[in-house]
């Protein structure tokens, strides 16, 4: 099957549950994402200098590629980080029901 290369799943991490169920509601509310699952993760990272290790949330959005400047600039309007991460990964495989599922929740 053939893949649009405009499906895609972005990854986002937050510092807390709340910021992450705040992007995730406004990103399907305004229909820039089908669906955002989130998960508790345990991220260790360098910043400035120094080594953390911190509890975070990992969001991952489900969208249309085609609408990532939209969907940056919402998530960084909500975001609390000075450098968040706002990762696209293409998705290259999916059952043709759940991409089109995607198309039919994400609107331009």
């Amino acid at each position: 099957m053939e893949i649009p290369a405009d499906y895609g799943v972005v990854l986002v991490t937050t510092a807390n549950k709340q910021e992450a169920e705040t992007i995730a509601n406004a990103l399907v509310e305004a229909q820039l994402a089908a669906c955002v699952s989130l998960l508790p993760i345990h991220s260790i990272y360098a910043w400035q200098g120094e080594i953390y290790k911190e509890y975070e949330w990992q969001l991952l959005i489900k969208t249309d590629l085609a609408l990532f400047s939209t969907l940056e600039a919402k998530i960084r309007e909500l975001h609390s980080y000075e450098v968040s991460e706002i990762i696209a990964l293409p998705i290259v495989a999916g059952s043709q029901a759940y991409l089109q599922w995607i198309s039919q929740q994400v609107k331009p």
